[in-house]
Parts: structure tokens; sequence; C-alpha cells
């Protein structure tokens, strides 16, 4: 078990997170006294967060309607000049 301190951990995080990925357990100390553990999630956990964070398909379908020059030059100009007004 690795055992780091947080300032090895600030300045060397993208080394550190590589062998956590890899499956390493890293222990996280302040001065050499651990009190934290880095380590990979399960798959399962994984899985779980990446099936929740898509989103359906249509989910909004027959919720609101598009006017038919929704994306019109003139639209996307009045739109362009909202933005731009604070400069």
């Amino acid at each position: 078990m690795l055992k780091i301190n947080i300032h090895e951990a600030k300045t060397q995080l993208s080394k550190y997170a590589k062998r956590v990925k890899a499956g390493e357990t890293i222990w996280l100390c302040e001065r050499n006294k651990p009190f934290a553990e880095i380590r990979p999630l399960a798959p399962d956990v994984i899985e779980a967060e990446a099936s929740e964070s898509r989103r359906p398909l249509e989910i909004d379908r027959g919720r609101f309607s598009l006017p038919a020059d929704w994306d019109s030059p003139e639209t996307n100009e009045a739109i362009r000049k909202m933005f731009e007004k604070d400069k």
C-alpha cells in the first residue's frame, strides 16, 4: 500500500490517478499519518453511475414546439445581438 502526503498528491495527482485506475490503493497522509484512502471504484458502481447519467432519448417529446423559423438567419442574428449587447 502506497502512502503519500498531501503536497505530493497535489503536485503529482495525474501520476497517482493512473496508478489508482490500474487498481492500486493509495493512503493519503498528513505529516505521514494516514487519514484517507484513494482506491478504484468497483465496476458495478461505475456501471450504475454511467447508466444513471444517461438521459433517455426524446424525454421531452410533445412538451414544447419550435416555430418554423427557429433556425432562420433573422432569429440567429437576434440571438447574436442579445449576447453581444454587453460588449
